[in-house]
């Protein structure tokens, strides 16, 4: 082997050495990349603190990582996402940028005063309340700053608790959703209020002042606000109608609702005089009788039971009074009516819809009119839609108008199949056809023409080698080779006889090996060794 090495040269070792070593870091390049996982985003927008944590959590359970946009967004393998966000969840990470109650967690608070437990305490409250804003979906972060006044003994007046939150939104937030969040805060912090929270987007722009609204205020923004909500609950249902006629996309409407902002309470009272009710009843009767006697007072008028002992002597009166009292009671009733404020006045409805679009025999698209019958029977069904009522004055308008951009072809919808790739699934691919296509173009006008110029060395060494010892040597009558030489005296014919002999065998061992090395390159290289007897026996002839 070594003898082999030796005999290929310096040359030849350091082509073939420079093809093996090009070969191999081609490979490993390929290898590695095909290897290398795809990374995924874990987590974006994130501050410092939560990446600083993140990637410690991440080195400590030895998941590779990536960092992006100085920091803010953390790459981990693709199919390692889910597990780490719940193993990162669990242990409270990310923390948005705010310290929760989880300060309370350490236990090195032991001897710490209360004036710090009391600042800790706040700090919770806000990362809590920074947390729970941020879950609203249009909000990306929030900060939350609280003023708790101190309690003091026999203070009477107070000064009141407020909050001020800074929000960072995606799109803009309507008045429903920033009131929402001034209760929110209002009824998690004692003693605040949520006229004493205000808001700030990261435009600067005020959302909620914090100062003490009035009522009128309150009342005439919470009216506003109902009648944007009729008026889009209406236009939701007649779009809804007229698209499933006229084609998604082929209609416009505008619902314009006059409400009622009067508060009106009314109270009716009504007697019925048919509806009359015994309440009460009373009853009296009296009679008394008198006795009238002619003469004057005797002894025998005045013993007992005189008077019955005279017949008729005087004058009886007798007399009765009967005296009843009945009073009625007449059916009342009494009616109070509250009409809040809110009622619709008038409705006004505009419904624009598109025309007819036809393709003709050149497959251009061609607009036609709608009837104005079909026009009409849109109409009724708006009508029915809003709960049309001519009596207070609705008026429900709908106009065919052709359409400034036409309707585009929709390209039919079909179920991921088989070959629908992705973004990143047809990026991988694309990165292994150029390695591939940079081995093959390596393999041909590299290492292909690096090989064949070696064994073209090999075969012209060996042939020359081959005829310088068909020079030298001849078979003599006993199978032996013989040295061609010239003339010369008997002594020195033996010693030369005796040089020439071993000269000769080791000739024959050379041409042995020669012989062997030559059958293993024909062996090895069939057509070039046939390519080599053709060329010699064009040259003999």
């Amino acid at each position: 082997m070594f003898e082999f090495l030796r005999g290929l040269g310096a040359g030849r070792l350091a082509a073939m050495g420079a093809v093996a070593a090009m070969l191999i870091g081609m490979f490993a390049v390929i290898i590695l990349r095909v290897t290398t996982p795809t990374m995924s985003p874990i987590y974006t927008d994130l501050t410092f603190d939560d990446s600083s944590a993140i990637i410690r959590q991440l080195e400590s359970m030895g998941v590779p990582y990536e960092t992006r946009n100085e920091g803010a967004a953390i790459l981990i393998p693709q199919d390692q996402v889910l597990r780490i966000r719940m193993s990162l969840a669990e242990q409270g990470l990310p923390t948005g940028g705010s310290v929760g109650y989880e300060i309370f967690d350490r236990t090195d608070t032991l001897g710490s005063t209360s004036f710090v437990q009391n600042i800790n305490q706040l700090r919770a409250l806000e990362g809590e309340l920074a947390r729970t804003i941020q879950s609203i979906s249009r909000v990306t972060s929030a900060r939350v700053h609280l003023v708790i006044p101190k309690r003091e003994l026999f203070q009477r007046d107070r000064e009141p608790t407020t909050a001020s939150i800074v929000l960072k939104v995606r799109g803009t937030l309507d008045t429903g959703q920033i009131r929402a969040i001034q209760h929110l805060v209002a009824t998690a912090v004692e003693g605040l209020s949520p006229e004493h929270v205000s808001i700030v987007d990261e435009r600067g722009a005020l959302l909620a002042s914090g100062v003490e609204e009035d009522v009128e205020g309150m009342v005439s923004s919470s009216l506003q606000e109902r009648a944007t909500k009729v008026e889009a609950r209406l236009r939701q249902q007649v779009e809804e109608i007229v698209s499933s006629v006229v084609g998604p996309g082929r209609a416009r409407v505008r619902v314009a609702a006059d409400l009622d902002f009067n508060r009106v309470t009314e109270t009716s009272e009504t007697y019925d005089p048919d509806g009359q009710v015994v309440r009460s009843s009373q009853s009296r009767e009296e009679s008394s009788s008198s006795t009238s006697q002619e003469g004057g007072v005797t002894a025998g008028n005045q013993l007992p039971n005189a008077e019955v002992n005279q017949n008729g002597g005087g004058d009886r009166e007798n007399s009765a009074v009967t005296d009843e009292t009945i009073n009625y009671e007449i059916s009342r009733s009494t009616r109070t009516t509250v009409v809040e404020a809110g009622a619709v006045k008038r409705l006004s409805v505009a419904v624009l819809v598109d025309g007819i679009y036809q393709t003709n025999d050149q497959g251009d698209l061609v607009y036609t009119e709608r009837a104005q019958e079909e026009l009409d029977r849109i109409a009724t069904l708006v009508r029915s839609a809003v709960g049309y009522d001519q009596t207070r004055g609705d008026q429900v308008e709908v106009v065919n108008l052709r359409f400034a951009q036409g309707p585009v072809a929709e390209l039919p919808s079909s179920e991921p199949g088989l070959f629908d790739f992705t973004k990143d699934d047809i990026l991988y691919f694309a990165e292994l056809g150029v390695i591939i296509v940079i081995s093959l173009l390596s393999l041909l006008f590299v290492v292909r023409p690096l090989v064949r110029k070696v064994v073209g060395e090999e075969e012209k060494k060996d042939q020359d080698a081959l005829a310088g010892g068909e020079q030298q040597m001849m078979i003599g009558a006993d199978g032996l080779p013989v040295p061609m030489t010239g003339e010369g005296g008997e002594g020195e014919d033996e010693d030369k006889g005796l040089q020439w002999l071993l000269d000769a065998q080791q000739a024959g061992k050379d041409h042995i090996k020669s012989v062997e090395k030559v059958g293993e390159i024909v062996s090895e290289y069939p057509n070039e060794a046939v390519s080599i007897v053709r060329g010699w026996l064009n040259e003999a002839a």
